[in-house]
């Protein structure tokens, strides 16, 4: 797996979302995007997942271009936006049945990836009848069914309650041994718990990107170095 990201950039009329922010992925690890809200952190997931068009700049994600090859590329992406986008009316196993026949896998897959999310108590439940927790979970088994390279998870334990956080960390923690996971949230206790590296934005700019410890550095919280970083980037 591979990822580069050259000099993207992404405005909306006169507001900068994205300002030539360059990254590069080139292992398997469970990384933290940071940054307050309006950052660009989803305006940076849209696009990597081609969600959102490139203004300018170049996404190579396993040695080709996202937007030369579209449907190559998110063959080998799952994504899991921050709005969890699912038909309620469906029951689990037969949304997770649609999915495989948009990617075109076997059916075997489904009771595989509702084993490995846990919810195979309700695999005969409709989505609209499960809980917040179960909700992610299904939308967590949609974007790992295909087996994808790459991973991306917008805000996955938000509106959790702590037991539900949990259970979602472990899964994502599973996922994270053969997967690049990117992940998106405010919970500095998550990053800790999950990841190996730090990618700090904020205004649309790369603040930092480096190992969580170094990240963390002469702070004794992530709370402070991200307080550090982010106030001293308004200030300046």
């Amino acid at each position: 797996m591979s990822l580069q990201i050259i000099n993207l950039t992404k405005t909306f009329c006169e507001q900068i979302a994205l300002n030539k922010v360059n990254i590069s992925i080139e292992k398997n690890e469970i990384i933290g995007l940071l940054g307050p809200n309006g950052a660009g952190k989803s305006t940076l997931m849209k696009s990597i997942v081609g969600a959102l068009k490139i203004d300018e700049g170049e996404i190579i994600f396993n040695k080709k271009n996202i937007s030369e090859y579209p449907i190559e590329s998110k063959k080998n992406m799952g994504f899991l936006p921050e709005n969890n986008p699912l038909y309620l009316e469906m029951y689990v196993k037969e949304y997770l049945q649609f999915v495989a026949n948009i990617h075109k896998i076997s059916s075997f897959k489904i009771d595989e990836v509702i084993e490995l999310v846990g919810i195979t108590p309700e695999k005969s439940k409709k989505i609209g009848q499960l809980s917040k927790g179960y909700k992610q979970r299904v939308g967590l088994a949609q974007a790992i069914i295909h087996q994808p390279d790459l991973l991306i998870l917008d805000e996955p334990t938000n509106g959790l309650d702590p037991n539900q956080i949990i259970e979602i960390r472990n899964v994502i923690k599973e996922i994270g041994k053969q997967k690049t996971v990117l992940l998106s949230t405010h919970i500095m206790q998550e990053v800790e718990a999950l990841c190996s590296r730090v990618i700090l934005i904020h205004k649309g700019n790369i603040l930092q990107d480096c190992p969580i410890n170094e990240f963390k550095g002469k702070f004794d919280t992530l709370e402070q170095a991200f307080a550090h970083y982010t106030q001293a980037e308004t200030l300046y």
